[in-house]
């Protein structure tokens, strides 16, 4: 039986809390630790083989990986659970660990992940991404739709034909403009362009189907204050969509393209959605270029479910 005082003492440090907390809710590997934690290996390693000297944890072996899972009493866990509050970065851990559990699970995500390798190399006639989106936006069926961080507006062209209405909004004035002479060029009635910002976009709350980010939000000051804001901008039932790039490290990205943020990682992602008040999140890798910078495209969904 391992030592209170000692168990006490070890759970002093964040960290190794953070690591019984997670253990204890489910097995994970040093990778999946990593990936939650966003610690690098060494450091994990070594506060696991502490927990695990006093007999904490243990773990089991699985192909190459090592899966590790609590094997403290349950009056040590209660006690990890009172002090849990007391550390802001558990919460976010929950989201995370959330997250990875639903990627488990995803065996589309598995699929995607080896069509995006493969997309592309080989020639089909009339096979494109634009022509996959175009089919796939052909089987939507939204009332209002809403293109935030617009540009010239092409993903709201492509749906204006589907939907009875359609809104792209974008803070610059000559694309609103451009945007506007092409909607009437193309005869497309009910596609309206807008002045506004993502974080406090010029809509009505609980007025829209389906809100749209494709590669709008990395540019928000406050991505968190955008998503927020189309939650509180949809109808009950309504989705949102964000298309946006998996965070990388190429810092030029600010000077060329004017980025705000470097791409966003999928636990971040998650984690503002979830604490927006979204539900049955979805989030799959859809893309990676072959050229440096190689930067990688990832797509979240998520439903408003709030019927009050």
């Amino acid at each position: 039986m391992s030592s209170i005082l000692k168990s006490l003492k070890l759970l002093s440090d964040p960290t190794r809390l953070r690591l019984l907390l997670l253990l204890h809710t489910e097995s994970l590997s040093v990778a999946e630790l990593q990936e939650i934690l966003g610690m690098g290996q060494s450091r994990i390693s070594t506060q696991l083989s502490q927990l695990k000297s006093e007999g904490l944890i243990d773990h089991e072996k699985s192909g190459k990986n090592h899966f590790y899972r609590s094997t403290a009493s349950p009056d040590i866990i209660l006690i990890a659970q009172k002090a849990s509050p007391e550390i802001p970065e558990c919460e976010q851990d929950t989201v995370a660990l959330r997250h990875l559990l639903r990627k488990r699970k995803d065996k589309a995500r598995a699929y995607f992940d080896k069509l995006a390798g493969k997309f592309g190399k080989e020639y089909v006639p009339g096979r494109s991404w634009k022509g996959l989106a175009e089919g796939l936006i052909g089987i939507l069926n939204y009332d209002t739709v809403v293109d935030l961080g617009a540009g010239e507006g092409t993903i709201a062209q492509l749906i204006a034909p589907r939907a009875k209405k359609v809104i792209a909004v974008d803070l610059s004035p000559k694309m609103v403009e451009h945007g506007t002479a092409l909607a009437a060029e193309h005869g497309l009635h009910n596609l309206e362009y807008r002045l506004g910002d993502i974080e406090n976009p010029p809509l009505e709350p609980r007025s829209v189907d389906l809100m749209i980010f494709s590669q709008a939000l990395h540019h928000a000051e406050r991505p968190e204050r955008a998503i927020k804001k189309a939650y509180e901008n949809l109808k009950p039932g309504g989705r949102v969509l964000i298309l946006d790039l998996l965070q990388h490290r190429f810092e030029e990205a600010r000077d060329l393209y004017s980025d705000r943020w470097l791409g966003f990682s999928e636990v971040k992602i998650a984690e503002m959605l979830e604490q927006a008040g979204f539900k049955d999140l979805s989030i799959t890798l859809v893309d990676r270029e072959e050229k440096p910078p190689y930067f990688q495209t990832i797509l979240a969904s998520a439903i408003k479910k709030d019927h009050s």
